[in-house]
């Protein structure tokens, strides 16, 4: 199947049971199941609620989603200009090998070049090395001299206590 053959198109609120089983679709695969605490109710309201936090785009062939990305705005001060953060990207195990994977990203890469975007950036767990093949052959380097950190749950919450 050629990427020409998938249809991207943005998630709406009617989408929400969907994006829920992609989210724990890819939690699977991640072997990350155990952390997914999100939930219809938080989704409708994080992504499309007053304030939306993110967007989605779904991938179809045919009328099957095979397939979605999760992202949203970021901000360089090197660059002084925004850019794309891809927060999930995810393909259905039976639609990978097809092109969604490459029609997720082109889509976004067209998004970045509408919007003047000067990044678009994401991570990937350091054991998947099917992904990290796929994302080297369209010519994303690896950042490895940069270290990702994280506060969450009752680090955030403490140090948010000191502090506010």
């Amino acid at each position: 199947m050629s990427s020409s053959a998938v249809r991207i198109a943005p998630a709406s609120q009617h989408d929400v049971p969907l994006i829920l089983e992609m989210i724990r679709g890819l939690a699977d695969y991640e072997q990350l199941a155990h952390e997914v605490e999100a939930s219809e109710e938080r989704l409708r309201q994080s992504l499309f609620g007053e304030r939306p936090a993110a967007a989605v785009s779904l991938a179809y062939v045919e009328d099957v989603c095979a397939g979605f990305a999760v992202y949203f705005p970021t901000y360089s001060t090197f660059l002084a200009q925004e850019g794309m953060y891809l927060e999930d990207l995810y393909v259905r195990p039976e639609y990978r090998g097809q092109g969604i994977g490459f029609a997720l990203l082109r889509h976004l890469a067209g998004l970045c070049r509408e919007r003047n975007y000067g990044r678009l950036e994401w991570s990937v767990l350091n054991w998947n090395e099917p992904s990290i093949q796929f994302y080297k052959r369209l010519g994303a380097v690896p950042l490895d001299e940069w270290t990702r950190y994280r506060l969450a749950g009752d680090s955030l919450r403490t140090l948010g206590e000191e502090i506010g």
